[in-house]
């Protein structure tokens, strides 16, 4: 496996998109809902967006919060629910494992809408180093495993708009997802190995 990528090698490769269900949660009785579902997963891709400031000294909260298996992604939007008591649930269940990248931005920003302590979440920028990946950004990590590009088109956009664009949807969904993506296969590579 290769350790690094270029950004050429990674613009002529194809573009990935999520086939699976994008699940929109901006009320409570559906954050209820979504959480169910997601306490009985073992493992989930978590990534969250923030409406980009474009003036200094300007700062917005996290207006949305990705959680996703690996046919389900629930975009919970936290700018018109806050982070409902069950989503706070999933974010510290020990027994859940989180996978993201740059948690420590993640956390900073949710830090801003609630006190919790997340529990049991897997950074990405170490764990592939295990496995002689040296790149650290999530485009290029899933362009070494997958050899497909994540568009990185909507990250700019508005994420409190008060209905968010298909295109939104896909780029939120894709990035949470594929922290899912590269830890299972990874922990998939392992396996094989250990069986050979």
């Amino acid at each position: 496996m290769v350790s690094t990528i270029t950004k050429d090698e990674l613009a002529t490769m194809p573009r990935e998109v999520f086939g699976g269900r994008i699940i929109t949660i901006q009320s409570d009785s559906e954050a209820e809902k979504a959480c169910e579902y997601l306490s009985s997963c073992k493992v989930i891709g978590f990534d969250t967006e923030t409406r980009p400031a474009f003036k200094k000294g300007i700062i917005h909260k996290v207006a949305l919060m990705q959680l996703s298996t690996d046919d389900t992604c629930f975009l919970f939007r936290l700018n018109l629910i806050g982070i409902p008591q069950c989503l706070e649930d999933i974010l510290v269940n020990p027994a859940i494992k989180k996978i993201g990248l740059s948690l420590k931005d993640d956390f900073s920003a949710m830090h801003k809408r609630s006190r919790l302590a997340p529990s049991n979440f897997v950074e990405l920028q170490s764990f592939v180093k295990q496995y002689g990946i040296e790149d650290t950004g999530l485009q290029r990590i899933y362009g070494i495993l997958f050899e497909k590009r994540i568009s990185k088109g909507q990250r700019l956009s508005n994420w409190e708009a008060e209905v968010l664009s298909d295109a939104q949807k896909m780029y939120a969904a894709i990035d949470a997802w594929a922290c899912f993506k590269i830890y299972d296969e990874l922990k998939d590579r392992e396996k094989v190995k250990t069986t050979k």
